[in-house]
């Protein structure tokens, strides 16, 4: 049933409050939900409700369309200065016995080995170190892009901008021009987490603030670039502090466009310091997602990680607001896996992910960085391959 006739049935429910109807009318509407009426999806918003409003306006955007592209993963190190709660990849300073530390020269083999596959995109973030300042990173895009110029450099979170910029003493448009120069295109979504200090001040003090962060990205943007953003969900914060996050995100959209993608990730409790607080469930993963899409209604796509979710919850969440699940994975991303995400061993060719999109009854699209459309799999077909090939997923995006 075409996903316009669902809504209508749902307004013509004679059992829907009417706060709920009034908010489902909006949708219909193509009018902005406000911030009570995004609390209230979160306190009242049963999933399949949710999933109608959801669905509908992922489809009038995208129709079946989803989306992935084929990326590799570069993690520079995973010590790092800060000690945010939530983490169980990175490691202090002190415990620099657990943790890895690349050369440029080592990242730059890991570009290389990529050299005969078709992929289009780096995505680079780790950890944070002094050794791994402004000229360390400047120089290695510089080097990325001398050796292959068409692969797109979408690396550094405001987390590590902001550390890098104020160690070499510039400020945040200086620093963003000067990344750009060196060949940074693109910047993904990470270290969002909770922008409002009341709850980031309990996961992860001392880094970045929400405004930084959202400033980072505005100066960015002013170049005429493109980045995503992410929220952590499901530990300590309370619905409202979501709705204020996202609230925050879609006001700097509507002031500079340069948000491409929105990645909710699911706080996971495996090896860190927040083990004690338990994880969401399967259906308030899904109602996240699908408040997600109602709320930012000037974000173009939501995206999804299958490794973190699994893939059953992913196929699922494409009828819940997402319309993109990232890529093919070779198993060398660590972040989430380090933290008991159910793929702890994940790997996906391009062949089988194309088949989960269309168990579901999607339209895979391969794409690039900045969603252009690289290879339309609706009616492709597979040649048998002696050997899969697997690609990388990042996991903070």
């Amino acid at each position: 049933m075409p996903a316009e006739d669902n809504l209508q049935i749902l307004l013509n429910d004679t059992r829907l409050p009417a706060d709920l109807k009034q908010v489902a009318q909006k949708v219909l509407d193509g009018e902005r939900i406000t911030f009570d009426e995004g609390v209230l999806l979160y306190e009242k918003g049963e999933l399949a409700y949710l999933g109608v409003l959801a669905n509908y306006i992922r489809e009038k955007k995208h129709g079946d369309v989803t989306y992935f592209n084929r990326n590799f993963h570069i993690e520079p190190t995973n010590l790092c200065v800060y000690d945010c709660k939530f983490c169980s990849y990175s490691r202090l300073i002190k415990q620099r016995g657990e943790g890895w530390e690349y050369t440029m020269d080592e990242m730059l083999d890991m570009v290389k080995k990529y050299d005969n596959e078709p992929v289009t995109e780096v995505h680079i973030v780790g950890g944070v170190l002094p050794q791994y300042d402004v000229p360390f990173y400047a120089e290695l895009f510089r080097r990325i892009k001398a050796h292959r110029p068409n692969l797109h450099v979408k690396a550094l979170t405001p987390v590590e901008y902001h550390y890098i910029f104020k160690k070499a003493k510039i400020d945040y448009a200086s620093g963003m021009k000067l990344m750009a120069d060196a060949g940074l295109e693109s910047m993904p979504g990470g270290g969002a987490e909770i922008f409002h200090p009341e709850i980031r001040d309990q996961i992860a003090k001392d880094k970045c603030t929400g405004e930084q962060w959202l400033q980072i990205h505005e100066e960015w943007h002013k170049l005429g670039k493109r980045s995503n953003a992410t929220m952590l969900y499901g530990h300590i914060e309370k619905y409202w502090h979501r709705v204020d996050h996202m609230e925050q995100l879609r006001q700097l959209q509507d002031k500079t466009g340069g948000f491409q993608t929105f990645i909710p990730l699911k706080f996971r409790n495996g090896d860190n310091q927040m083990s004690n607080v338990p994880e969401s469930t399967v259906i308030e993963d899904l109602r996240n997602y699908a408040i997600a899409r109602i709320y930012l209604d000037n974000f173009d796509h939501i995206k999804a990680y299958w490794a973190m979710i699994s893939r059953n919850t992913a196929q699922l969440s494409l009828n819940f607001g997402v319309d993109d699940i990232d890529g093919t994975l070779d198993d060398t991303t660590k972040i989430y896996s380090m933290a008991g995400a159910e793929e702890q061993h994940p790997a996906m060719s391009t062949k089988e992910l194309v088949e989960l999109i269309k168990q579901v009854g999607r339209h895979p699209i391969e794409r690039d960085t900045l969603y252009n459309v690289i290879t339309d799999y609706k009616d492709f077909e597979f040649a048998e391959e002696s050997k899969p090939r697997f690609y990388k997923l990042p996991v903070v995006n």
